[in-house]
């Protein structure tokens, strides 16, 4: 009887034995199962539609749209070193027309003697500058070759988040191509040789030899250049290495620096006559103005103030006012100064402007909003560079312009790039030794194209004490006989 009763609870003990023992492998069979029956099915979906697939044939045609506009550059010129070896700066570029122009930025050919460029085949030519527009950091150059492939350009701006394309040849590596997304629009990053910011950030990744290489939307159109990486603000150009934070110049105002420095050599900006300062740093001595008191009071908001406004400038003809808060221009929000100065600074004289403004009304206790028209005059680099302008003009440059064809024509004297001494001040020191018709060239060392270069190099010179001293300036002066010499003008 015994054995009987113990016989069932044996049974349920070799049944638990077998199902502790067969379970884990039961288990197991029906995961690799499941796990087999979820290939099989991965499998069959992306043979009838794989959505990477597709993204990965896209951005194979985007590289296969853009790759034969995009050139790699290297450009040579004398070193500050005593043996006057000649130093390469590597960059890129791509293709803006069949007549051979290229676009690139100007911090990569500044200076250079001579610029090569390597084609997407392998071939290489020598190419001559356009033009540079120091304040936007682009250049223009020109290659002799045939069958060029410009690239397709878009002026749309990008939004946040869309997808881009860098090309270019970082660290020399020829050609490469990187991917990312838009990370802010309008972006100012306080670059010190660059005067009107307006960038494009995008997390794809810009490094060295990047500079001047093209920044493509989805369809392969250039929407902007790759030009700097963000080490911190104040960081210059080229420097570091990529953190995620790369800045492009947007293709709007490419369009508009590009299009003149073929036509004419320079570019002609707008002048509005305005001063300002963003609302945040209202300072304490500004506080004890009652009106920027009220403002830093009574508007809480992104803006920039307008601290001087030039007498009879479009701007005070228009009838804007010191402590007026401009909200936007055009549409654009004007979140600190450096926007004004960009927006006004791409846009061409005689052009009109809507200025979105708030008033401040002390009497009434609150502000206004209203719309002010101003039509933009010729930003003149003289007055920006006043003080240099007016020890140029004692010494004895009474008249200083762009050098042109016709301004050549009208002094007699054979046409070439630089700044046109039109008039020399009777009496003066320089008179008798650099006379009317000679064409300034260069400024301790750099080629100037126009009166904008030479004033920029001349006060960038004067503040950083590269290449130029506070006290002195080495001009490169073409004489009408046809002699170059260097001319040392004092600058106090």
């Amino acid at each position: 009887m015994r054995v009987q009763t113990l016989w069932p609870a044996a049974i349920v003990a070799v049944a638990v034995v077998l199902v502790l023992l067969l379970t884990p492998r039961a288990m197991r069979n029906l995961t690799h199962a499941r796990v087999e029956a979820e290939i099989v099915a991965a499998k069959g979906r992306m043979s009838r539609s794989n959505v990477l697939e597709d993204m990965n044939q896209a951005t194979q045609d985007v590289a296969r749209i853009v790759e034969p506009s995009v050139l790699s550059l290297s450009a040579s010129g004398p070193s500050s070193g005593r043996r006057g070896m000649v130093l390469p700066n590597t960059g890129s570029g791509w293709i803006y027309d069949v007549y051979g122009h290229i676009v690139t930025n100007g911090h990569v050919v500044d200076g250079a003697e001579r610029i090569d460029v390597q084609l997407h085949t392998g071939q290489i030519v020598a190419a001559q500058l356009v033009g540079l527009d120091l304040k936007t950091d682009i250049a223009v150059l020109r290659i002799e070759a045939d069958d060029l492939t410009p690239a397709q350009r878009s002026i749309d701006i990008p939004i946040q988040g869309d997808m881009v394309f860098a090309f270019g040849s970082p660290f020399d590596f020829r050609f490469s191509m990187s991917a990312g997304i838009v990370s802010g629009v309008g972006r100012s990053a306080g670059l010190s040789d660059v005067d009107y910011e307006n960038f494009i950030q995008v997390d794809a990744a810009i490094n060295p030899g990047n500079s001047g290489g093209p920044l493509t939307d989805i369809y392969g159109r250039v929407i902007g250049m790759n030009t700097a990486i963000a080490t911190g603000r104040g960081s210059t150009l080229g420097q570091g290495q990529f953190g995620g934070v790369g800045l492009a110049i947007p293709m709007d105002i490419i369009e508009f620096v590009v299009t003149q420095l073929i036509e004419v050599g320079e570019v002609e900006k707008g002048f509005s006559g305005v001063a300002v300062q963003p609302v945040q740093s209202i300072l304490a001595p500004q506080m004890r103005d009652p009106l920027f008191r009220f403002i830093a009071e009574h508007y809480n908001a992104d803006g920039a103030v307008i601290t001087r406004v030039t007498p009879a400038s479009p701007a005070d003809r228009a009838g804007l006012r010191i402590g007026d808060v401009i909200v936007s221009i055009d549409g654009v929000k004007t979140t600190d100064a450096d926007k004004v100065l960009s927006i006004i600074g791409t846009r061409r004289p005689g052009q009109t402007v809507a200025f979105l403004i708030w008033r401040p009304q002390p009497d009434r206790g609150r502000g206004e909003e209203m719309s002010v028209d101003v039509q933009l005059a010729k930003r003149d680099p003289q007055i920006e560079a006043a003080d240099i302008a007016d020890l140029l003009k004692k010494y004895g440059f009474a008249t200083l312009a762009t050098s042109t064809a016709d301004a050549c024509n009208a002094l007699n004297v054979p046409h070439r790039r630089g700044v046109l001494v039109q008039a020399v001040t009777a009496g003066s020191k320089l008179e008798g030794i650099i006379p009317a018709g000679s064409i300034i060239v260069a400024v301790g060392g750099q080629s100037v194209g126009s009166a904008e270069d030479f004033f920029v190099r001349l006060g960038r010179g004067a503040l950083t004490g590269r290449r130029l001293s506070r006290a002195s300036a080495v001009l490169t002066i073409a004489l009408p006989t046809g002699t170059i010499s260097d001319f040392d003008i004092p600058l106090r």
